[in-house]
């Protein structure tokens, strides 16, 4: 069954209309309800703001990074363990094909119902799910083969048992390691960027983000909370932070903005998909002209420049 926010209630009942005239076998009905649902998604998502692209980032429908492997990575394997503790289920590694282009990707994986939820954190890495990103990441270094990062986290879990396994040495480590890969590397934000637990799997030669994701140093309601003492005001702390990807792309914290389906990827998977597969295989082809020495100076001056301020 779908989920719908409160601004989506007007395309609900649209569908549920159609569903009431597919059930009478009123294919007339039918052709009509669905032009009317076309305008009317137009006209929800065309003027969406901040605090909704907020919500269709954390919608429990949108992909999440094991929908787009299955959707676009061709013969699949998947890597276990970071070979010093355990396997992390928040991080998943695949290695396979996209578009014809051998790669591993690389991706943090929030679960959908409850029990997944669980098993994967959330979304919430601890050390060893960012040792085992850094496993992958050296092997795929290792073989010659361009890694596709797919961030998707609230944010690093913060948990005792992490703290004490060293979560920040292992989130340093990856931004550290991950600067200097001699391979081509391209991250993507497909939901939330949470701060560090973000950056750990998003040092790369281009970070995008999809149209509805967002990356922060902070939730909106963490922000809230500390500005305002009032954590309901999220509305307005998301307004203020500047967190979506038009507003990172204009800041230039970001290198490009990837279009997703006019009525969101929560609605359309495949075509989000298609257009996150579209999008790694073009820049990859560019990636690849440069020599290894290029491709690293480049990626380490993007880094140092973000940030810098001249008079």
């Amino acid at each position: 069954m779908s989920s719908y926010l409160d601004f989506e209630k007007s395309i609900k009942q649209i569908d549920d209309d159609i569903a009431n005239a597919r059930i009478k076998g009123d294919e007339h009905a039918v052709e009509i309800l669905n032009k009317n649902l076309e305008k009317e998604v137009t006209k929800v998502y065309k003027n969406l703001n901040e605090y909704q692209r907020l919500q269709l980032a954390r919608h429990p429908d949108r992909p999440y990074a094991i929908d787009y492997i299955r959707s676009f990575l061709m013969d699949a394997y998947e890597i276990h363990g970071d070979r010093a503790f355990r396997d992390d289920p928040a991080i998943v590694c695949y290695v396979g094909y996209i578009g014809g282009k051998k790669a591993m990707v690389i991706g943090e994986q929030k679960g959908r119902g409850t029990k997944n939820k669980l098993r994967r954190n959330f979304g919430m890495p601890h050390p060893e799910g960012y040792r085992k990103a850094l496993r992958a990441a050296k092997l795929a270094e290792k073989f010659n083969l361009p890694i596709l990062f797919l961030i998707d986290t609230p944010g690093a879990y913060p948990g005792v048992g992490a703290e004490e396994r060293g979560q920040s040495e292992a989130i340093a480590r990856n931004l550290f390691e991950f600067a200097n890969l001699k391979v081509p590397t391209i991250a993507v934000v497909i939901g939330e960027g949470g701060s560090g637990g973000a950056l750990a799997v998003g040092v790369a030669d281009k970070l995008a983000m999809m149209k509805n994701s967002v990356f922060s140093v902070i939730s909106p309601e963490g922000c809230a909370a500390i500005l305002w003492n009032d954590p309901t005001k999220q509305e307005q702390a998301t307004k203020a932070m500047k967190i979506t990807a038009d507003d990172l792309k204009n800041l230039k914290l970001i290198d490009d903005v990837i279009k997703e389906p006019i009525n969101g990827a929560h609605r359309d998977k495949d075509g989000a998909a298609k257009e996150l597969a579209s999008y790694f295989v073009s820049k990859l082809e560019k990636l690849e002209k440069l020599s290894i020495d290029e491709l690293v100076a480049k990626r380490i001056d993007k880094i140092l420049s973000v940030g810098a301020y001249e008079e």
